[in-house]
């Protein structure tokens, strides 16, 4: 389509010409005639040369135009649902208008509504979410593509963000999609409903909508810009079956709601979940339990009925607080997770997941006494509390500390993705994130901390301010190379890395994303055997 637009405003200059009774036979042997001729040939050249960049797409909806930076094409803001607002808000995304002449895509569009976002932490402002651009109005991506044509049917990896389910965007600065576009593959983010606007669960959204349940607006966002890439990627260059999806903290266990999913049944071949996960004992709430937090949400708000309720305005809503999340309602997400995984029933295809070592911190773990930690062993596991201190120990508060970091490090990400990976028949590669970033001056030192696998990952360090090390960069090239391998083949072993075995769990091969990346045999297999016999028990 680049080159149709380019073209055409050629020909319409040679048309000019020729009205103008300049651009005959006869005056062909003029000189300035000739000058201008061959400066329209040019032109046309010009044109063919942009065209091969891909600067102006034609998409389903209309053409969209974006920016180069080097290689790479940019296409910021393009809708892939029409505006959540009004009468739509708390519906599924409904399809986006078609729009006439061409629409500049160039700039991220808002990001969802949520609280102000503000560094804290160790999430410091590469991390967080442009505070200047919050709307309702915000169901867009953005694709980075290092295609020329869109012959080439390159693989796509497209990216989900964390942040709780409360906050987080597209347009934080360690998404950007460059350099991986650089490796060949075509990036894609998207924006999705997160809070109350995305997950609001109410008997009467229930019962207005065609398949009787609520709740998983935010989920449905990101079935519906999976939709639009299967539809749309192949204008850019890549290929609607070579898709990849990926994600970080609630960014993962989306990506283990989609892989649940029968709604995102063929819209991606394979999947990567980093630190964050859904089989195990922190699952999704069910519908009538999602309902209930809604109907006490809508006394909070002093309303009597949903209409009274899309009346309140978007930050009135996000004042209001509380802790809104997916819902297991058998239409978008099955009522029993565990058993669709457990007999087969999900979109089973080639998996990478892992954690950070300082994933277990992010669960909070109270200070407590010896004797109190070996009555909730006793409690929590009953005739196998013995089994599980020699495993888990708390003799000291050391120890006790060191066991709580650890129970929540699996029971957030390890235990999942090591029941996943046994579930599938599919291959699967398990990882854990252990290098720590260099210090940045002046801050506090939280070591491997949840998120900080991203930038590695995604290969952003340049965006992330901290004065790196060759170490960091090093680790950053491997991280990088095993997850764009993974998105080309749906195996992340590649030249020149290190041997990455697929995981079972009586070999229980976890690759050790440390300073030197290193296979580690049977890591943690013994604490998983338990701790899976306790899940399956429950279940």
């Amino acid at each position: 389509m680049s080159f149709l637009v380019n073209f055409n405003v050629v020909i319409a200059l040679l048309v000019e010409f020729q009205r103008s009774n300049k651009l005959n036979i006869s005056n062909m042997k003029n000189p300035i005639v000739q000058r201008t001729f061959w400066l329209c040939m040019a032109v046309i050249f010009c044109s063919l040369k942009i065209s091969a960049q891909l600067s102006v797409i034609q998409t389903e909806n209309g053409i969209v135009s974006g920016y180069k930076s080097g290689d790479i094409s940019i296409f910021k803001g393009i809708p892939f649902a029409a505006p959540p607002v009004g009468d739509l808000r708390w519906k599924a995304p409904q399809p986006v208008k078609n729009w006439t002449g061409i629409l500049k895509c160039e700039k991220f569009s808002a990001s969802p509504m949520q609280r102000t976002p503000v560094p804290f932490m160790m999430w410091t402002e590469e991390f967080i979410t442009p505070p200047g651009n919050l709307s309702e109005d915000c169901l867009y991506l953005n694709i980075w593509t290092p295609a020329r044509s869109a012959k080439e049917k390159l693989p796509v990896f497209v990216w989900i963000y964390g942040g709780g389910f409360s906050s987080g965007s597209a347009a934080c600065a360690v998404y950007d999609g460059e350099e991986m576009a650089k490796k060949g593959v075509i990036f894609v983010s998207l924006n999705y409903r997160v809070g109350v606007l995305g997950f609001l669960a109410l008997p009467e959204l229930s019962h207005e909508s065609e398949n009787k349940v609520s709740g998983n607006y935010g989920l449905l966002d990101q079935v519906a810009a999976l939709k639009w890439v299967k539809q749309n990627i192949e204008a850019f260059g890549g290929d609607p079956q070579k898709v990849t999806i990926a994600g970080q903290s609630a960014g993962s266990m989306s990506v283990c709601d989609l892989v649940a999913s029968p709604l995102a049944k063929g819209l991606f071949r394979g999947a990567i979940a980093q630190s964050g996960g859904i089989l195990n004992s922190r699952m999704n709430t069910n519908l009538s339990e999602a309902e209930k937090s809604g109907q006490a949400f809508m006394e909070k708000m002093k309303v009597a009925n949903i209409a009274e309720l899309r009346n309140k305005s978007a930050e009135e809503l996000i004042a209001a607080g509380g802790n809104f999340g997916p819902v297991s309602d058998g239409t978008v997400i099955p009522m029993d997770v565990f058993a669709a995984f457990r007999t087969g029933q999900f979109n089973d295809v080639p998996m990478m997941a892992g954690w950070v070592t300082g994933d277990g911190s992010i669960m909070g773990n109270e200070a407590i006494t010896t004797e109190k930690y070996k009555e909730q062993a006793s409690q929590n596991y009953g005739d196998k509390a013995n089994e599980f201190l020699k495993l888990f120990p708390g003799n000291t508060s050391e120890q006790i500390t060191s066991s709580l970091k650890e129970i929540g490090l699996f029971q957030f990400a390890g235990l999942p993705a090591h029941l996943w990976a046994e579930f599938s028949k599919k291959r699967a590669y398990l990882y854990q994130f252990s290098h720590i970033p260099v210090d940045k001056p002046g801050f506090p030192e939280y070591g491997a901390f949840h998120t900080s696998e991203v930038p590695f990952a995604l290969h952003t360090l340049h965006l992330w301010k901290r004065p790196w090390r060759e170490v960091d960069y090093e680790v950053e090239k491997t991280t990088n190379a095993y997850w764009v391998n993974f998105v080309r083949t749906g195996d992340p072993n590649g030249e020149g890395l290190p041997e990455w075995k697929s995981y079972n769990k009586n070999s229980g091969d976890i690759m050790e994303l440390g300073d030197q990346p290193r296979l580690s045999p049977g890591l943690y297999k013994t604490k998983f055997d338990f701790l899976e016999k306790i899940e399956m028990n429950k279940k």
